[in-house]
């Protein structure tokens, strides 16, 4: 399993990637993309849409379920990957590349200090 060391993680199984300008880009994780089994649509949070932690921000449907995707921090989106409408498999095939979902603009950015760090989360997986 795939856990990139530069990036923070819920156990919510969504992984963090700092940006410049106080956001964050957020996908889930190998982890789940591998028990959720082959994507076939993604419904994309709203660009402008306030999120909350633990909060459902987007869905994911794959030939095995339907899984909410729940936001790691607090903040507004900013970005969403359109390109998951048309290529949904992309969670799949790169879930920390192509596979984003969306950017959020934090709102504390101190929030990502509460999440793990990849050590932590490999632990959480692995137990």
């Amino acid at each position: 399993m795939n856990v990139p060391d530069e990036l923070r993680y819920s156990s919510d199984h969504e992984w963090i990637r700092a940006e410049d300008g106080g956001k964050v880009r957020i996908g889930i994780t190998d982890y789940a993309q591998d028990a959720l089994g082959d994507v076939v649509f993604v419904e994309l949070p709203d660009v402008g849409a306030s999120v909350e932690p633990g909060g459902a921000m987007s869905e994911v449907e794959s030939t095995k379920s339907v899984s909410d995707v729940y936001a790691p921090v607090a903040g507004t989106v900013v970005e969403v990957n359109a390109d998951l409408a048309d290529a949904p498999e992309r969670l799949n095939e790169d879930p920390y590349g192509d596979g984003w979902i969306c950017v959020v603009e934090l709102s504390d950015p101190a929030s990502l200090d509460a999440l793990m760090d990849a050590a932590a989360y490999r632990a959480l997986t692995e137990s």
